[in-house]
């Protein structure tokens, strides 16, 4: 079949400008993004021969080869991989199938330095495209395994491609770059030297469990004609600590992570005994765009006795951990081991919980001994890391001792439950919490000024998660957490409730026909109307009743397609206030007339509709508020 020509996708071709003109610091990457890629499909066509018995495929002999032709200047590396079929070279290489696509070019163009640049594009994971830093052409010659016919895609990277039907390709992928002019100022070296080849296999990829081979030539160091396997294939996990580099566990970590930036923490991992296993963790210092789609993919590497057996196993990590990354590697699991097995296995839940308890503790080590990092770490995972609450029972003790909150202890830094229940006011028995969208409305919560006036400190939830999670926590360290938005408040100790008693008590008789009154008003909207001992300023709030689910979730439920009955709050009154104290005296002094009882019953729906929206709440009708509260302003003038 004649070649065919195709554009690139819009993004992709914009992406490959950048590409060519050199976003990266450091252009040595393209050939560990290359023999990434091999090592990845030498790591598929092992699992398909181990899964399926029929596979015509050769995996005897199993290795990335490296071939430089300094005449030519060209450089090819080779796998017997799995390889790719004619659609797959298409939809994989020709586009960029992802819907953030136009961001991140967005944010790539906006990046101040070539550090930032790398970063982004490590979380986009486009490495083949770095191959245009290097070479004017890339020819990419593959066939998968199993099939007859092979496949040649070729671009210059000006903006199309052409792809090819080849009969006779070898199983397996082989990228040729026809190289760039060396131009050592713009950090362009000579990639068809032996030695840079060399230096670049050893600090990137030394640790692939798949021997990468180059061509020797005869004299070269007084090598015989040949080939030398340039990379050690020692696991890192399987070595001893000492005898591995804090760079080389970066490179493993970029390697399995598709990330260009070093991972916060590197946790190591053996247990010996009945059950044997290495791992190897890694906590990233950034989260990837992609943490909260469905999309997203979560879990660590599997090997069995160093064979690679799947990626992101999720049996091995929960949800609330999917941005850990690294390696499991188990003595005594069987090759063929699939996902659905996994799901049953003792051993993989033996070892997820100890995988998880070291995580968490971890964590917990961070956050008193290089609190720096945890900062860092809670800032990109805190919301994911909460999620653990609601779905990991057994730890959950441990994931609020890692927790930290805002508060309004401190405006800018945040605080440990441990640390608030050490601040507790002397006979203070509960946690008291908010949740909102942000700290400056909670702030400003007419639900805040008692806990004001009386110094108590209030943690100041402002995640989605929190609003769930508050539900099924009940307690930290024997201190229940009380939202200061629900149920009734008491924060007077014995003497003050003594002196204020019988003002109290007054209040409550010389407003019970207000109160009463107005509950049967505002009947359809509220459950009760109450004097409130949380207000010192504001007229007036909406309190939900104690068990009763918060406006913030029932509107997430609703988002979410989900029915939520209509739940009626409770309207609580300030009697210290003037418009209340006033609308009292109106109703003690109001005459049967129509008009009187109207203008009262107006006045209850905007006390009403006031407190909703210093809450945040919503309007039932918008207009009709708005003509209430004109008419009121006007016969102020």
């Amino acid at each position: 079949m004649p070649a065919e020509t195709f554009e690139f996708q819009v993004e992709a071709r914009q992406l490959l400008q950048m590409m060519i003109h050199s976003i990266y610091s450091n252009k040595d990457v393209f050939l560990r993004e290359i023999i990434s890629n091999s090592s990845d499909a030498l790591d598929k066509l092992r699992l398909e021969t181990l899964r399926d018995d029929t596979l015509q495929a050769d995996s005897s002999d199993l290795h990335i080869a490296i071939e430089a032709d300094q005449d030519k200047r060209t450089l090819t590396v080779r796998d017997n991989g799995i390889g790719m079929s004619h659609d797959e070279v298409v939809q994989l290489i020709g586009t960029i199938a992802n819907s953030g696509t136009a961001k991140f070019l967005q944010e790539l163009k906006e990046a101040k330095d070539a550090a930032a640049s790398e970063e982004l594009i490590g979380q986009f994971g486009v490495g083949f495209y770095s191959t245009f830093m290097v070479a004017d052409e890339v020819t990419l010659l593959t066939r998968r395994a199993g099939e007859e016919t092979g496949t040649r895609w070729q671009s210059s990277g000006e903006g199309t491609y052409t792809v090819e039907s080849v009969d006779g390709a070898p199983q397996g992928t082989s990228v040729t770059l026809r190289l760039k002019p060396e131009d050592t100022e713009d950090k362009l070296f000579d990639y068809t030297s032996p030695w840079k080849i060399r230096e670049i296999v050893k600090r990137y990829s030394d640790f692939i469990t798949w021997p990468i081979r180059m061509a020797t030539v005869g004299g070269e160091e007084g090598a015989e004609p040949g080939t030398e396997t340039v990379n050690s294939m020692k696991a890192l996990w399987a070595r001893s600590k000492d005898s591995v580099t804090d760079e080389e566990y970066s490179e493993l970590y970029k390697h399995i992570s598709h990330d260009w930036t070093d991972p916060l923490e590197t946790i190591r991992m053996q247990a010996e005994g009945t059950f044997e296993y290495q791992a190897l963790l890694f906590l990233p210092s950034h989260a990837p765009q992609d943490l909260f789609t469905q999309d997203h993919k979560r879990g660590v590497q599997l090997y069995v006795k160093r064979v690679f057996i799947m990626d992101d196993c999720e049996a091995l990590m929960p949800t609330y951990l999917r941005f850990v990354k690294g390696v499991v590697d188990a003595q005594d699991l069987s090759l063929n081991v699939s996902r659905e097995i996994l799901q049953q296995d003792r051993q993989i839940e033996m070892m997820r919980r100890r995988l998880v308890k070291k995580v968490l503790s971890t964590v917990k080590d961070m956050r008193s001994g290089a609190p720096e990092k945890y900062g860092t770490l809670w800032k990109e995972f805190g919301r994911v890391l909460k999620e653990g609450l609601l779905q990991d029972f057994e730890n959950r003790d441990a994931i609020l001792e890692i927790s930290s909150f805002a508060s309004t202890q401190d405006e800018t830094e945040l605080t440990t439950l441990r640390s608030y229940v050490e601040r507790m006011k002397e006979g203070q028995e509960q946690i008291y919490y908010m949740t909102g969208e942000s700290r400056a409305a909670m702030e400003s919560s007419p639900h805040m000024e008692a806990f004001r006036a009386k110094g108590f400190e209030v943690l100041l939830l402002t995640d989605p998660v929190d609003e769930v999670w508050v539900q099924s926590v009940p307690e930290f360290d024997g201190k229940q957490l009380q939202s200061i938005s629900k149920g009734e408040v008491d924060l007077d100790t014995e003497e003050e409730k003594k002196e204020v008693e019988a003002e109290r008590e007054k209040h409550q008789q010389e407003y019970a026909g207000l109160l009463t009154w107005m509950t049967e008003q505002l009947g359809d909207t509220v459950k009760e109307v109450r004097l409130s001992s949380r207000l010192t300023v504001s007229p007036a709030c909406i309190v939900s009743d104690t068990h009763d689910v918060t406006p913030a979730l029932e509107n997430m439920y609703r988002a979410m397609g989900q029915e939520v009955p209509q739940i009626k709050r409770i309207l609580e009154l300030n009697p210290s206030h003037a418009l209340i104290s006033g609308l009292q005296k109106a109703y003690s002094a109001q005459s049967d007339e129509e008009g009187t009882r109207t203008e009262l019953a107006e006045t209850a729906e905007l006390v009403h509709g006031l407190a909703l929206l210093s809450d945040g709440g919503e309007l039932s009708d918008p207009s009709r508020f708005s003509r209430l509260m004109a008419d009121r302003l006007e016969r102020t003038l």
